[in-house]
């Protein structure tokens, strides 16, 4: 997978050259809605210096198999963003609903998706800093986590919330592209792997790095006047210092995560579908879907392969509904067992928005997953748990002011 990483950098230097614009969401427009304030008090708002959003989504939860059933808040975020005038630029999003506490590394919550300062030098540039979202690529991976009914196990996995920087640079006003330099874990090494973690095969102990850092090297094209779109992305993480023999210092070699994600859309006025390509490979296993599997507790296996395919349509087939339909294909391979984890997923869904200038859904929608392993993993079905559930809710991003 190493080669086809490199491959698509080769295509990303090629193609950006001639690309024509896009640019990050950072979880998604935030649409023309008028603020509650303005409905009930009548204010006016004078600039863009705050604005105030609560992301909120709960439903009726059923699951099938096994039965069972519940009332749920699958999202609960408090969202300040603005701008004072033309270079500073804030935003602020934190889960009401998440845990409090500092992490080892980072000094932020774990609740505390974003708290970060921006400085616009000019209509080309741009800088961002403090708890940052990485800048991957993807489509579903940029998308608001409110509007996503079932993430792929790839991205479920992850933590993309990090302390950082990025430079933003635009050579021309729909054209972006961003170089990012995060933190590679919000803990330290010791509290992220355990401070006994080894690697499997040789049973080495694991050290962290004196700098633990991800690089990311980041596209957002746009085509044809909006119509189509792309989100690309090459990066590598630093994990570890390597694996050391017990009882001696001896670094045997550096362990990274080199990722490529890409993502590409066509948008169309009353439909828009999106196909995205997730391809990881970890010296050391860092998603854990394998370790977890395959190893006992605190040992984790090198050189580990994953991929995610998502392919997701959005269809405003009549005014105020949209039907949405997804598919997620996914695998994880390893020196000794290729692709011998598959999973194969789908989303529909049924959405009906009410009113015209209020972010606000009803929905219904039908989540199922299906996992297997390979018959040479030797891994008993059972461990291959599934999704399959519906679900009966609300959704709403207030813009309170």
């Amino acid at each position: 997978m190493k080669k086809l990483i490199v491959f698509c950098l080769a295509v990303f230097a090629a193609v950006s050259a001639m690309a024509q614009g896009g640019n990050t969401g950072d979880g998604g427009a935030d649409g023309d809605y008028i603020s509650l304030a303005k409905k009930i008090a009548g204010l006016e708002k004078k600039s863009e210096n705050f604005n105030l959003f609560v992301n909120y989504t709960a439903a009726y939860q059923q699951t099938l198999n096994p039965y069972a059933a519940a009332f749920r808040a699958k999202a609960l975020r408090l969202e300040i963003k603005g701008a004072f005038g033309e270079h500073i630029s804030y935003r602020f999003r934190h889960r009401l609903n998440g845990s409090g506490v500092p992490r080892s590394e980072d000094n932020f919550a774990s609740a505390t998706d974003m708290a970060m300062v921006g400085w616009r030098f000019n209509d080309r540039f741009e800088i961002l800093g403090g708890k940052i979202c990485q800048y991957w690529g993807g489509f579903e991976y940029d998308e608001n986590p409110m509007y996503i009914y079932e993430y792929c196990d790839l991205l479920d996995r992850m933590d993309i919330f990090f302390g950082g920087v990025a430079l933003v640079y635009h050579p021309v006003p729909s054209q972006e592209f961003v170089f990012n330099v995060t933190n590679t874990f919000n803990g330290k090494f010791e509290d992220e792997y355990g401070a006994g973690a080894v690697s499997a095969g040789g049973n080495y102990r694991l050290k962290g790095l004196n700098y633990p850092f991800t690089y990311i090297l980041n596209w957002n094209g746009s085509f044809l006047n909006g119509r189509f779109k792309t989100r690309w992305a090459l990066g590598s993480s630093a994990l570890a210092k390597g694996t050391v023999t017990p009882g001696t210092d001896v670094i045997l070699g550096e362990q990274h995560t080199y990722l490529a994600y890409l993502g590409q859309m066509l948008h169309l006025p009353k439909f828009q579908f999106y196909l995205d390509a997730y391809l990881n490979h970890e010296d050391l296993d860092r998603t854990r879907i394998a370790s977890e599997l395959l190893c006992p507790a605190s040992t984790y296996l090198l050189n580990v392969d994953y991929a995610s395919f998502v392919a997701k349509a959005n269809w405003q087939f009549a005014p105020k509904w949209n039907f949405i339909g997804k598919l997620m294909y996914e695998t994880a391979s390893t020196t000794d067992f290729k692709n011998f984890r598959r999973s194969v997923g789908f989303v529909t869904c049924m959405e009906y928005y009410p009113v015209d200038d209020q972010d606000l859904c009803f929905f219904l929608a039908y989540v199922r997953k299906d996992r297997s392993f390979s018959s040479e993993c030797g891994l008993p079905a059972a461990l291959a748990v599934g999704v399959n559930r519906a679900e009966l809710g609300i959704m709403y991003r207030i813009k309170a002011y």
